[in-house]
């Protein structure tokens, strides 16, 4: 009998509820297992480092600050973790700035929104870096 793999712990990191709703239903559906979510840089962290998932789902403009506080802080602390950048500011570069700091993936919620299920659970097996240099 082929063993059961654990579901992959989500963390989302976005200052809109929509989205965070949004994007919390269709982890669940796909029967992951969404262990927190925040709107603020320093609850991120926190709850991150709480919660210890194996990806974080960051959007770049977070309440009161930026994901990329979140991304450096968490990347010292716990470099394991893998993070997928999840936003609108997706210009170059923000792909280029959180591609140093660290992300495996960035997708644009305006074009890509329907990749990020996929993205995730890649990310979490892999952790290798999977942006492209575009």
């Amino acid at each position: 009998m082929p063993s059961r793999q654990a579901p992959v712990k989500v963390f989302i990191a976005d200052d809109s509820v929509l989205i965070r709703d949004r994007v919390a239903a269709m982890f669940e559906a796909s029967a992951m297992n969404v262990v927190g979510w925040a709107a603020t840089p320093q609850s991120a962290i926190e709850g991150i480092l709480s919660a210890a998932p194996d990806v974080v789902v960051l959007d770049v403009q977070l309440e009161g600050g930026s994901g990329l506080q979140v991304l450096r802080a968490v990347r010292q602390a716990a470099p394991d973790i893998a993070f997928v950048v999840f936003s609108s500011n997706s210009g170059p570069a923000y792909r280029k700035r959180y591609a140093a700091e660290g992300a495996e993936v960035f997708l644009d919620k305006s074009i890509e929104f329907d990749q990020l299920v996929d993205v995730v659970i890649k990310a979490s097996r892999h952790g290798a870096a999977l942006i492209p240099d575009n």
